[in-house]
C-alpha cells in the first residue's frame, strides 16, 4: 500500500488515468446467445411473450414495471427506454431460434471513474436458468472490462429478491452490503443490495465463465454436467 509524505496510507497511483467512454454495441455474438441493440422494429414481436399480459405476475415484483397490456403498450414503453440517454439496452437471442428471449441494459454510467451498472434484467420464463442468460451476462462482463475498459461493474438488487442476489453471485459479482431505504417504488421502500465485480476479479470470473459454458459441459440435450459454482 502507497505511503505519502505524512505517512498516511493512501491509493494506488493512476498516473496517465482517462474517463471511459459510452458503450457502443451493436451486438455480440457467442455461442449459444447473441446481444443486439434494442430495436423496436426487430424485437417488439418476440418481447410481447417477455413483457405481455401472459408472463408470470411474481417476475414483475422486484422490477420498477408492470407487464403491458398489448403491443400497443409495448412499443410504448420500448420507445420510453430506447429515449433514455442515460441507458443503453440490450435483447438477448437465442441463437438456435433468433428469438429475443429477454432484455437488459448498462446504465448508472461513471464515466469519469469508469463505473457501469448492469441493470432492468428481464429475462422471459424461457431464458432463466439457461446457459444462453448466463452467457449474454459473460458477453456484456467481457464487453465492460476488455473493450470499454471500464474498473467497476456494478449489481444492484432488492435486497429482499434474494434470487437475483445469488444470481449475481453466482456469475462472479461480490457482495459488499445494504444501502438502507436507498429507493422508493411501486408505493414501497426499498433497501437495496450492492454487488460489484471489478477489473482484477475479471481474469478469475471470466476463466469460470468459459469453463462453464464449454460445450464439453454439457450433455446432448444442454444439461451441464457441472454447475457453474463448482468451477
Amino acid at each position: 500500500m502507497p505511503v505519502n509524505e505524512y505517512g498516511q496510507m493512501i491509493g494506488e497511483s493512476m498516473e496517465g488515468y482517462t474517463s471511459g467512454e459510452l458503450p457502443a454495441i451493436d451486438f455480440l455474438e457467442g455461442r449459444y446467445a447473441r446481444i443486439e441493440a434494442l430495436s423496436v422494429e426487430k424485437h417488439a414481436e418476440d418481447l410481447l411473450t417477455v413483457y405481455g399480459p401472459d408472463t408470470p405476475r411474481e417476475m414483475w415484483t422486484y422490477l420498477f414495471q408492470e407487464p403491458v397490456a398489448d403491443m400497443e403498450e409495448l412499443v410504448t414503453v420500448l420507445n420510453q427506454m430506447l429515449a433514455r440517454k442515460d441507458r443503453f439496452y440490450y435483447a438477448i437471442i437465442d441463437k438456435a431460434t433468433g428469438k429475443a428471449l429477454g432484455t437488459f441494459s448498462l446504465m448508472r454510467i461513471d464515466q469519469n471513474n469508469r463505473v457501469i451498472e448492469v441493470g432492468a434484467v428481464t429475462f422471459s420464463t424461457e431464458l432463466r436458468g439457461t446457459r444462453i442468460g448466463t452467457e449474454a451476462q459473460y458477453l456484456l462482463a467481457r464487453y465492460v472490462f476488455e473493450e470499454i475498459n471500464y474498473r467497476r461493474y456494478e449489481w444492484k438488487c432488492d435486497a429482499l429478491n434474494l434470487p437475483s442476489r445469488r444470481a449475481a453471485e453466482r456469475l462472479g459479482f461480490v457482495y459488499e452490503g445494504i444501502f438502507r431505504q436507498a429507493v422508493v417504488y411501486k408505493g414501497r421502500t426499498r433497501d437495496t443490495d450492492w454487488l460489484s465485480m471489478i477489473d482484477k476479479d475479471w481474469p478469475q470470473v471470466k476463466a469460470r465463465l468459459e469453463a462453464w459454458l464449454a460445450p464439453e459441459n454439457f450433455d446432448k440435450n444442454g444439461r451441464q454436467y457441472k454447475s457453474l459454482r463448482e468451477f
